[in-house]
């Protein structure tokens, strides 16, 4: 009995310890100058400019890394609410997903899906152009672009879309079908 207090007091402790050092160094982070960027602050284009949006969004991602504003980046793209103004598209981004296998539906939602890809690229293809400290941006960042349902229209989470770019991955490789969780996909790629 007394043994296990004891280990239990001894991993308190450490832990204690370890938060003590974590906050020394978050400290030492808000002390430290930061690198500055010859950029104008950008405007927001209106929520129905959904691309629009989210152009401006992928821009600020190398800004935020490259001045070390933070290294976790999360991005939500879908607005429910909102009907995207894409020429060829008439309903909310969500009503397509559930689109019943109607072609029309499908048609509309391969329009904005291929919008986001293309912006993703474009983010991409900026992180790899500039550079922190003599390396791509990109070998030093890990980016995952994917979806929380393999195929909205039945809400199934499995099988789930995602891309693995960047610094820390094993790149080439394509799974159909990966029957893992997307944690265990990124620990083995």
């Amino acid at each position: 009995m007394k043994y296990n207090f004891l280990n239990l007091l001894d991993d308190y402790l450490d832990a204690v310890r370890k938060t003590e050092r974590n906050i020394t160094e978050i400290e030492d982070w808000i002390d430290r100058p930061k690198p500055t960027v010859d950029v104008e602050p950008p405007t927001l284009p209106d929520r129905r400019d959904m691309l629009g949006r989210l152009e401006r969004l992928m821009e600020l991602i190398p800004l935020i890394l490259q001045t070390d504003s933070t290294r976790v980046i999360t991005l939500l793209i879908q607005d429910p609410d909102v009907k995207a103004e894409i020429p060829g598209v008439e309903e909310t981004q969500h009503i397509l997903s559930h689109h019943g296998q109607d072609e029309r539906k499908i048609e509309q939602l391969r329009i904005i899906e291929s919008g986001i890809v293309s912006q993703v690229s474009g983010l991409l293809k900026n992180m790899k152009d500039k550079t922190e400290h003599g390396k791509r941006l990109l070998e030093s960042t890990s980016i995952v672009f994917g979806s929380n349902l393999g195929n909205a229209n039945s809400h199934a989470a499995h099988n789930l879309p995602s891309l693995f770019a960047g610094g820390g991955f094993n790149h080439g490789s394509y799974w159909p079908t990966i029957n893992t969780t997307i944690q265990n996909s990124v620990i083995s790629s």
